[in-house]
């Protein structure tokens, strides 16, 4: 049976974060939350890494997290640059935003040829999402999947945040998702203002994406069309970016694909902001207090 691969997407900065914060350390021996993700993918049985990071970081990263890995997977790099466009389209003049994570998964055709997982590098998702996933990508199923998380337990005290809001039928399979661009606590639910000003009242129970996705190579085709379409409509415009919440969805309205939701009881935490650093840093804490991750991970 094929292992599955893990996707790590990890060429963001983190312009609010303010920092290279997917190797900022976390956990009680240095951990960041690279580690936690490998050392969850790892014990549910995936086989290889592919990182996406950028040039320019492409030292640093190495060094710092890629070396770390070697020894103990196969480890393999893409490269997300604004200039990797499809034949016959340039990048605008000042464009300096990246055109988001649906190019980002797109610059692992090629390098990817069995069923892979797709992560955020600053996220941690924990150990049963991983395991639910990888049973999904060795089940032989053509189908897609999303690891669906409760939208009340991922907001940050200290701003807004982008989330997938998803409709899901009574068989667990994707309906619709909406990108959500600026989502924020309200009392004991959330609202999302959008960027003319209108407000989206939401209940806080809703599920949601956070980029960890279950996928097979039959995918790389269809995010080429994809992405070739939104340049086309918008690749002219400076910040306009093609998120995969988005294009999973067109793909599953379109009768493109099916995408099951699949549940963990996990809570799932991150850093957005700065100051969600130290929630995380003691969130790792009492999981490990709790037996669930070794003081040190890795010997």
């Amino acid at each position: 049976m094929t292992k599955p691969t893990l996707l790590v997407l990890a060429a963001g900065m983190g312009s609010r974060y303010g920092g290279l914060k997917q190797i900022d350390p976390v956990g009680p021996s240095g951990e960041t939350i690279i580690d936690y993700s490998i050392y969850d993918a790892m014990r549910a049985g995936f086989g290889k890494l592919v990182f996406v990071i950028r040039k320019d970081i492409e030292k640093d990263f190495r060094d710092i997290v890629g070396r770390h890995f070697e020894k103990r997977i196969a480890v393999e790099y893409a490269f997300q640059e604004l200039d990797k466009l499809p034949s016959g389209y340039s990048l605008p003049a000042g464009r300096t935003k990246p055109w988001g994570t649906t190019h980002a998964i797109l610059m692992a055709d090629g390098i990817i040829n069995e069923p892979f997982a797709a992560i955020n590098a600053d996220d941690f998702y924990g150990q049963n999402a991983y395991k639910v996933l990888a049973q999904h990508l060795t089940s032989g199923t053509p189908d897609y999947a999303m690891v669906g998380f409760i939208l009340k337990n991922t907001l940050s005290d200290f701003g807004s945040v982008a989330r997938g809001v998803s409709r899901v039928d009574a068989n667990n399979y994707l309906t619709n998702i909406v990108e959500m661009m600026k989502i924020e606590r309200d009392g004991n639910a959330a609202k999302n203002t959008e960027a003319d000003g209108k407000i989206t009242p939401l209940i806080g129970d809703e599920a949601v994406s956070m980029n960890f996705w279950g996928f097979t190579p039959a995918l790389f085709p269809q995010l080429q069309a994809a992405f070739e379409a939104f340049l086309k409509k918008s690749g002219g415009e400076q910040k306009s970016e093609c998120y995969i919440p988005a294009t999973v969805g067109d793909l599953v309205t379109s009768g493109q694909a099916k995408c099951k939701v699949l549940r963990s009881p996990d809570s799932w935490f991150g850093v957005t902001y700065r100051e969600d650093r130290p929630t995380v840093v003691e969130n790792i804490r009492k999981l490990v207090a709790r037996g669930d991750y070794p003081e040190k991970l890795w010997s």
